[in-house]
């Protein structure tokens, strides 16, 4: 039974969406849906770092949260980031570090490259975190909407994120009680999309609210709210909550 007023459970466990005295690593913490997760953990309690391969001068450094620096690729940084946190409560990871593009202009060490940073790097990331999680303790990951979908010139991302499902569902029943989650985000409006003038990033907007069922393209505050809620109740783990707007029921915005 839970106390609506107070969350208390009898069982002790959390029933509100507060992490008041927990820790929080956030992979990717630096930029978009990384960020906003920092910003939303640190705004419900929780002690918070945020590491990312971005140079602190480049980073708009958020209030009260520890800045590290650390490629998620790069296994010996990583095992001795966890080594100087020490214990800790929730490990979000959004990095995806790599490049994509269409199978017949790529050689094998790019298209290894996407493979390696986002599910490598989740690996690497879960690997270190995992034997200093608090009991109760948690690990997100964040893949997206191509798993399903599939968009042309993306087949490595699409790979990828597949991988890092699977691996979410196998560590959920390897680590319990520990739980293990992934967000499956789609069109979400991140410095992703920096690469558009701005010209085409008002169209793209545009054409993901004609197309997506809730006429809007997604923002990384969408994303944090679910991550938010992965690391908060603790009956849910295996499973891949999607942040898509619908868009995995239309056609696709290309």
């Amino acid at each position: 039974m839970t106390d609506l007023k107070t969350g208390t459970r009898e069982d002790g466990l959390e029933a509100r969406l507060t992490l008041t005295g927990r820790r929080v690593v956030v992979f990717g913490g630096t930029s978009g849906m990384g960020a906003a997760t920092v910003r939303a953990a640190r705004d419900v309690g929780a002690d918070v770092v945020s590491a990312g391969r971005r140079p602190l001068s480049e980073r708009r450094q958020a209030e009260g949260v520890r800045e590290m620096v650390v490629d998620s690729t790069d296994e010996e940084a990583v095992r001795t980031l966890f080594e100087s946190i020490g214990e800790l409560d929730h490990l979000v990871v959004t990095a995806s570090p790599g490049q994509s593009g269409r199978l017949l202009d790529q050689d094998l060490a790019q298209a290894r490259s996407f493979m390696d940073g986002k599910f490598f790097g989740s690996w690497t990331c879960a690997r270190y975190a995992a034997p200093r999680l608090r009991a109760r303790g948690s690990i997100t990951f964040v893949t997206g909407g191509s798993v399903v979908r599939p968009r042309i010139g993306a087949s490595m991302i699409t790979s990828a994120f597949a991988a890092v499902e699977g691996l979410t569902r196998a560590l959920a029943v390897e680590l319990g009680p520990l739980r293990v989650n992934a967000i499956r985000p789609s069109y979400t409006d991140t410095e992703f999309w920096g690469f558009l003038s701005g010209e085409e990033r008002e169209d793209f907007r545009r054409r993901v609210a004609e197309t997506a069922p809730v006429r809007r393209a997604g923002a990384p505050e969408d994303v944090a709210q679910g991550a938010i809620f992965l690391m908060t109740n603790p009956q849910v783990t295996g499973t891949i909550l999607e942040f898509t707007g619908g868009d995995t029921l239309v056609d696709n915005v290309n």
